[in-house]
């Protein structure tokens, strides 16, 4: 792991330690360093690849929104699924995301798109793909990382309970099987995408829906407000 020069929680490292030391994910680690060395641009930056991780401790997990990979543009990307960094513009699914919101849950629609502030509640921010070649979509999408994020979910699935999965889009909810229904809550919806959001995303009530569901359970709700 420390080829990546990156560190990642300490809750999440003693749950994955076992993924860590597989030959996949060896393997894995290797592809991006050569990929590095031979000039690509990779993002996010390595600092930031764990972000998701070292913004939502397994033990705080409350929420998870499973996006597919990173943003492959200059200054997008930084570890959590959906969310650009400061000053950059709102990307078009998080712009719907925002729109949903907004019509679910009467917040004020945000002016930037950086949600590190869900993250810190216990909104798991998790891609499929933690990393992307620059202005190539899904180019890391078969190098291993479905292996390691699946086995993140299974973790999760498996070790915790009252979860709310929200699997948005056929992608995400091809993830459904690892997680155990009976002591979680799976919330599904087509993708935020403009392609897709038109056809049941726009209206699905998934944050207030949530948000009824973990009240219930005796955990504290989130606060969907971004400052």
């Amino acid at each position: 792991m420390g080829k990546l020069n990156v560190n990642i929680e300490e809750s999440w490292k003693t749950a994955l330690q076992e993924e860590f030391n597989k030959p996949y994910f060896i393997q894995l680690v290797n592809h991006i360093k050569t990929e590095k060395e031979l000039g690509k641009k990779i993002y996010p930056k390595g600092s930031l690849l764990f972000n998701a991780f070292n913004s939502t401790p397994l033990d705080k997990v409350k929420v998870v929104i499973l996006g597919q990979d990173p943003y492959h543009g200059p200054g997008q990307a930084h570890g959590l699924s959906f969310s650009v960094q400061k000053g950059i513009p709102i990307p078009p699914s998080l712009q719907n995301i925002f729109k949903e919101l907004q019509q679910d849950t009467g917040m004020p629609y945000p002016n930037a798109g950086d949600l590190s502030s869900w993250a810190k509640q216990g909104v798991f921010l998790l891609n499929a793909s933690l990393t992307v070649r620059e202005g190539e979509p899904m180019s890391h999408a078969k190098i291993g990382w479905a292996n390691f994020t699946d086995a993140v979910i299974k973790t999760m699935s498996l070790l915790r309970s009252t979860i709310v999965f929200m699997l948005w889009g056929k992608f995400a909810q091809e993830k459904q099987g690892l997680i155990d229904a009976s002591k979680h809550l799976i919330l599904k919806a087509p993708h935020p995408s403009p392609l897709s959001a038109h056809q049941g995303f726009l209206g699905c009530g998934h944050f207030s829906s949530c948000n009824q569901y973990l009240v219930k359970q005796g955990v504290d709700p989130i606060d969907w407000h971004l400052r």
